[in-house]
Formats: C-alpha cells, structure tokens, sequence
C-alpha cells in the first residue's frame, strides 16, 4: 500500500472517516412537544423556554402563544435520547409534555 493513497496525520495515524448511518441519521428526526394546560400561567411557560432552552424572550413568548392558542408547540428538536430529556425537564417543571417522531 503507497502512502499517497492513505491520509496521514502528524500523530503518523491514519484519518477515518466516520459516516453516519440510516438509523442514526433517522435518529435525528424527534421533537418535543409542550401542550396547553388549564394550570401553569403564561408568564411561567414563557419564563421555562427561557431558562431550559435559553430562547431569547421573544422566541419564548412566541412559543408560550403557539401553546395557549393552538394547544401545543414544538419546542425543541434532535435525537430520541435529547428529547426524551427535554420531555423530562419539561415535566420537572411541571408542563405537559411529550415526544414524537417528526414528520
């Protein structure tokens, strides 16, 4: 084997490529969901998307709205393992919450 054909690297190991399979690629496809519910005040819902997720005010708000008004939000997107902790740090707070698959 030359060694033009294998990237070197300073440490003299060999660059691999890592490449993304299906299942992980399809992975990637969840969401959390925050739902409408007749007990946490506006204010609060908006006051969780800022401390959790750390959304600027006026994203949190527009989420708050899209909860109250439609009776859930998208609120937060990735793998299954990163939404069902949001899922549990939105039940922590108290808000209804649950994860799906995206479509």
């Amino acid at each position: 084997m030359s060694s033009a054909s294998v990237p070197w690297t300073p440490a003299g190991g060999t660059v691999t490529t890592v490449r993304e399979t299906e299942e992980q690629a399809v992975d990637l496809g969840w969401v959390t969901i925050v739902w409408d519910d007749p007990v946490n005040l506006m204010s609060y819902v908006t006051h969780v998307f800022t401390t959790y997720f750390g959304y600027p005010e006026p994203k949190a708000g527009r989420l708050m709205l899209q909860v109250h008004n439609e009776g859930k939000a998208v609120v937060s997107s990735g793998t299954r393992e990163q939404m069902e902790s949001d899922v549990d740090a939105m039940h922590s707070y108290g808000l209804w919450a649950t994860l799906e698959k995206s479509s």
